[in-house]
Order: structure tokens, then C-alpha cells, then sequence
């Protein structure tokens, strides 16, 4: 039985309401800025702090310092750790040839966002999406023989695509005894516009340059192939950060940028004056007095060889502090470097800040510093966990907040 007894908004009960499109809207928009607020008003305990002047001065160190190349800044990733759509923002309005995407989602999430720049997937795209897609100004990267032939079959728009060739380093890529048919694959299908060719340098951070001339020696008999079938190809590309010292080889007309425009150099053969543009930083969220011989953390991996004011800061191996610097790492508080003792946990790590005059609850601790000299530096933490510098900052979560400064 439905009730019909008017209830105290003058609406009768068991009635149905129908809500007009405005009123819906206006609805959802109170929603949303009622989430907006919440979210504006929110401190985060853990922050990530970008450096927009350094991002633009290591652009301008590299396209200073080799002038007859384009660069494509690699935004894969969540832009090596620091934010795809903060990064995009910044190096949309620049000089640069395209950005560098890993999938069609990050290029889905540029254009959602408002970035107008050329975009490359240089990663593995599933022939299906690539028919599907109507993003604009994209082209994808064909990794093998197979794939091209799977698209060539499913397209039925024009395509734009960069073909990858396998120089040597055997991850990807069309071999050349495979050229002659990709050609003729893309030649006699309407729909595949060729816009560039690529590949990648698989040891070009080593001082040995054996490996990487030998790419770049059947690099330079393959692109004559191609230029010869195909006059309009805009773009030849086998060079990431690590190998822009053979660019002035003549081996291409653009370099992916990725780890570099960051500001970390990984190769000795190249001077350039880069740096790096993230920190990481939070605040001090309990202090305690420690007696000579006690245990700190997790399997009591830590013993005080004194009496010692232990810290703890509201982030764990989850926000991006590798488990590895248990017992080794160190946190900056003010310019003091303090020892991270015991084990980092999952959102919790202790350090000793006995040396740390008047220290407070709240105080601000620096995790990761932009300083490439500190001990916590990226490339140091790296160096303590023996491992590369973009490892440890492609695991910085997404959901910390990003802030262009």
C-alpha cells in the first residue's frame, strides 16, 4: 500500500519526485564542490614538492647543449614519479617534438586534462583500442611484425604509427629480414600513415661503447630504407637519455628525454648541469626517549647503543621509502641527516634524532631532497638500495600529492 500522507517538505509520501535536468545537475554540482572543499582543506602528512623552474632549465640544458636535435620528453609512468598531468601542464606550451606515453590510458588521461601536445605510446597498444580511439594527435608505436599485420587488418581510419626496429637489443621490434614485408604492408594499406621510425639503445649508460656503435651501425643501413619508401616520415628516434651523446652521431632528428629532463644524467660520457626537480617531504608524528639497549621495530633489527630520541614520520615502504634502507637510509630534519633505524614498515619509519636540538611534533622531515649531494638524495637512496635512481621514484605512489612549486 503506498503511503500518500504529505510528509514535512509538502511532498506526499509514496509519491515519486521527478527531478528536473537542471535540478539533477545543480545537484551533482553541490556534490562536487562539496568534495572539491573537503579536499582543499586537507594537509597531507606526506607531500610531493615539483619544481617547475628546474623541470624548464634541464629542458633548456639539453636542447642548449645539442641544438640539431628535437627532444620528446618520456612522461611514461606517472612521469618517472613526478605527476603525468603536472609535468604535461608545464611542457605543454614548449619546444619540444611529442610527449612520450607508455599507454593509451596516460594519453587518454592528457587529453582529459586538456593537453594539446603531439603524443607517442611508445609502449604495447592492443589493435582493438587503436581502431576504437578518437583522441586526436596520437600516433602508436608497432613493436613487431605481427602486431602491424593485426592493424593493418582491423583499421578503418588514418593511423598514425612509428615502426620500432630491433637494433640489438631483442626486447621489440620488427628484424630486418622482416623490413621488406612491413613496408609492403603499410604501402598498400590507406589507412596506416608511417610517421616515424624508432629503436633503442640497450647499454648506451656504459663507458664500453662496443654494444651501442653496433646498433648504431645497423641503425644507419636500415633508416636509408626507409627514407627511400617513405619521403614524408617526420621522425627518426633511437635515442633515450642515456644515449644523447650519439646523437651528434646524426643518428636521428629526436631523443626520448626521460630520466634526464628529471635531473639525473645516467651517462658519465655527457656533462650537463641538471637538477633533479622532486622532493619528498613530511612531518615528524611522534617522539620518545630510548634507553641504551632496547629494540626499535619490526625483528628487533635495531638496538640503541645509547640513550636515543626516536622519531617516527607517517610514511613506510607503501609511500614510496624502500624496505632496503632499514638500518642504512637517511632523513634530513632542518640540515641535520638522521639515521633511519629499525625496519621501515609499511607506513611508519623511525629514525634517531638525538643530534636534533628542540625537535618538535609536526616538524618537517625531508625524505627524498632535490639536493643531488645529500645522502638522501634519489641517486644515493639508489645507490644504498642498489638499484637505479627512476626505480626508486616510479614508486612514489600516484595517490600522494604532487605540488608544482
Amino acid at each position: 500500500m503506498v503511503d500518500r500522507s504529505v510528509s514535512k517538505t509538502g511532498v506526499r509520501k509514496g509519491v515519486r519526485v521527478r527531478v528536473s535536468p537542471p535540478a539533477l545537475i545543480m545537484k551533482l554540482l553541490r556534490l562536487l564542490r562539496n568534495v572539491l572543499y573537503n579536499f582543499s582543506n586537507y594537509t597531507p602528512s606526506v607531500e610531493i614538492l615539483i619544481s617547475k623552474k628546474r623541470l624548464l632549465e634541464n629542458l633548456k640544458e639539453y636542447q642548449k647543449k645539442y641544438p640539431k636535435i628535437t627532444f620528446a620528453p618520456v612522461l611514461k609512468s606517472n612521469a618517472y614519479g613526478h605527476g603525468l598531468i603536472q609535468i604535461a601542464k608545464i611542457l605543454d606550451k614548449e619546444n619540444i617534438s611529442f610527449f612520450v606515453l607508455d599507454s593509451l590510458y596516460e594519453a587518454m588521461l592528457l587529453r582529459n586534462n586538456g593537453i594539446k601536445k603531439e603524443i607517442l605510446v611508445i609502449g604495447y597498444t592492443q589493435s582493438e583500442n587503436i581502431k576504437k580511439t578518437n583522441l586526436s594527435k596520437i600516433a602508436f608505436t608497432i613493436t613487431s611484425l605481427e602486431q602491424l599485420k593485426e592493424i593493418a587488418l582491423k583499421v578503418s581510419s588514418k593511423t598514425r604509427i612509428h615502426i620500432k626496429i630491433d637494433t640489438g637489443m631483442h626486447r621489440q621490434g620488427i628484424m630486418k629480414n622482416q623490413i621488406d614485408q612491413s613496408i609492403k604492408i603499410i604501402k598498400t594499406n590507406k589507412f596506416l600513415i608511417l610517421e616515424g621510425v624508432c629503436s633503442h639503445l640497450a647499454d648506451a649508460d656504459n663507458n664500453d661503447k662496443t654494444f651501442t656503435k653496433k646498433q648504431i651501425y645497423a641503425w644507419e643501413k636500415i633508416v636509408p630504407i626507409f627514407k627511400k619508401e617513405f619521403t614524408t616520415i617526420k621522425f627518426f628516434h633511437i635515442s633515450a637519455t642515456a644515449g644523447v651523446y650519439f646523437s651528434k652521431e646524426g643518428i636521428g632528428n629526436v631523443v626520448r628525454l626521460g630520466i634526464g629532463i628529471y635531473g639525473i644524467n645516467p651517462s658519465s660520457l655527457t656533462k650537463l648541469n641538471l637538477k633533479p626537480v622532486l622532493q619528498m617531504q613530511t612531518i615528524i608524528s611522534s617522539l620518545k626517549i630510548i634507553k641504551k639497549g632496547d629494540y626499535i621495530g619490526y625483528n628487533i633489527s635495531y638496538k640503541t647503543r645509547r640513550n636515543s630520541k626516536i622519531a617516527t614520520i607517517p610514511a613506510g615502504y607503501f609511500e614510496g621509502i624502500d624496505r632496503k634502507l632499514s638500518n642504512k637510509g637517511l632523513l634530513k630534519i632542518r640540515n641535520i641527516f638522521c639515521p633511519i633505524v629499525g625496519r621501515v614498515s609499511m607506513n611508519i619509519t623511525t629514525l634517531d634524532a638525538t643530534f636534533v636540538p628542540n625537535i618538535k611534533l609536526g616538524e618537517k622531515v625531508i625524505v627524498i631532497s632535490n639536493n643531488k649531494d645529500d645522502g638522501n638524495s634519489v641517486e644515493n637512496i639508489a645507490k644504498i638500495s642498489n638499484t637505479i635512481p627512476w626505480e626508486i621514484l616510479v614508486h612514489i605512489p600516484q595517490h600522494l600529492r604532487r605540488k608544482v612549486v
